[in-house]
């Protein structure tokens, strides 16, 4: 079966440090300073005694003043390395701090339904997070049927419906709950299995689709023990037989899915492993014996190269080339007619698009890029904030209008706060 798928620490120290030499100063004895010669000194001349006063008041005015500089320095010092909280300047995302590896890459979090303040959160190197308060804190969470085997597991996606969940990974693992995530069991796949498995959704009781970056989809209704083929053959397959289909690099095409999105509908949108062109998939027939279902390849509008493509709320696309270009297809469905949005990327790629609703979305991207739209995607307005944030910004989730999350690499998670 197939389905596809703050820079706080840098002062600190420092501040602390004059905070403490502002808080406890050397203060010089005035007495001692100003003090008069003893009296073994009252025999020398009294040119000695008016140096020897002099030099004290000298020395006096000189310690004073260094004393004064040295306070005035510290308060300064204290004003301009305030340790920067890049978080809490975020309009509308707080930084969340998740026990991860450094180097982790987060790649999907979902919620149960009947339960949003219970939830789980995926990542490479086998990284899967647990939080029960709404994603405000996770914990690691162990299935001990993915431990057994020596592998290092990236878990690539996740899906709830009701109590039912689904998780897909590579090398190939398959784990159901019936249970809301209270225990895992891992379900059996065949060895030729075309593919790796990179996406995954629960679509009713017992029942998902699972998609595999070379194209197959697979339907179960019975938890997973058999699965259906909804389309014939892979994506080289069908490409290779069709070399006149005049799909720009589609011939003799040998390669995976970079990406692939699903609509609510059902429908795909995925996006070659080169970026040359795309495809998509329709429902509407499931092979039993014969069919002809099969994925359509697509010229990219575009001079660069496809990034990443998915659905807006509206039931149109959105298109991301590689360097930071945004585009939005004209109208709804499937087509090839796009037309360029201007963006803040500051020269870094965009990775992902979220909606929220039908006007507000959110854009991610390389190097802390985060974008917003109010007005369905022809405007955009860069979180300037987020430019501090030093991680590759990979993916948007919104769970619904009040709960949205931002997915980085280093283990960087963003929650929306509306």
């Amino acid at each position: 079966m197939l389905v596809k798928p703050s820079l706080s620490s840098l002062f600190a120290p420092r501040l602390n440090r004059t905070n403490a030499q502002a808080q406890q100063p050397r203060f010089i004895s005035t007495s001692r300073a100003c003090s008069l010669p003893s009296s073994d000194s009252s025999s020398s001349s009294s040119s000695s005694s008016s140096s020897s006063s002099s030099l004290n008041r000298r020395q006096f005015v000189s310690q004073t003043a260094t004393l004064s500089l040295s306070i005035s320095l510290a308060a300064t010092t204290g004003l301009y390395e305030q340790p920067a909280k890049s978080e809490e300047a975020l309009s509308a995302w707080e930084r969340v701090y998740i026990p991860v590896d450094p180097g982790v890459v987060l790649l999907d979090i979902a919620f149960v339904p009947d339960d949003l303040n219970h939830g789980f959160l995926l990542g490479t190197r086998q990284t899967l997070l647990e939080t029960k308060d709404g994603g405000k804190t996770w914990a690691p969470r162990s299935i001990p049927s993915a431990e057994e085997e020596d592998f290092n597991y990236r878990f690539n996606s996740i899906s709830f419906k009701g109590k039912e969940g689904w998780i897909v990974g590579k090398p190939a693992i398959l784990l159901h709950t019936s249970d809301a995530g209270e225990s895992w069991e891992r379900i059996p796949l065949s060895s030729q299995l075309p593919g790796d498995m990179v996406y995954i959704k629960a679509t009713g009781e017992k029942s998902a689709e699972m998609v595999t970056d070379e194209g197959a989809i697979y339907i179960t209704s019975n938890r997973g023990y058999n699965w259906r083929a909804a389309v014939q053959e892979t994506v080289s397959a069908t490409l290779n037989r069709t070399v006149s289909s005049g799909i720009s690099g589609a011939s003799y095409y040998t390669g995976t899915f970079n990406t692939v999105n699903r609509s609510p509908d059902g429908s795909y949108v995925a996006v070659s492993s080169r970026g040359n062109f795309y495809l998509t998939w329709q429902p509407g027939q499931v092979c039993f014996f014969r069919c002809h279902a099969f994925w359509q390849p697509h010229n990219r509008a575009v001079a660069r190269r496809i990034q990443n493509m998915g659905w807006r709320a509206d039931g149109g696309l959105w298109l991301l080339v590689r360097g930071g270009g945004l585009f939005l297809s004209k109208g709804t469905g499937i087509t090839e007619e796009f037309e360029e949005v201007p963006v803040q990327s500051r020269g870094f790629g965009i990775l992902d698009v979220g909606y929220r609703s039908q006007d507000e979305a959110w854009a991610a991207g390389g190097s802390g890029v985060l974008l917003k739209t109010t007005n369905g995607g022809k405007t955009w307005i860069r979180e300037k904030a987020a430019d501090n944030i030093a991680a590759n910004l990979y993916s948007v989730k919104f769970i619904n209008e009040k709960k949205g999350f931002v997915l980085g690499n280093d283990g960087v998670l963003l929650q929306y706060l509306g």
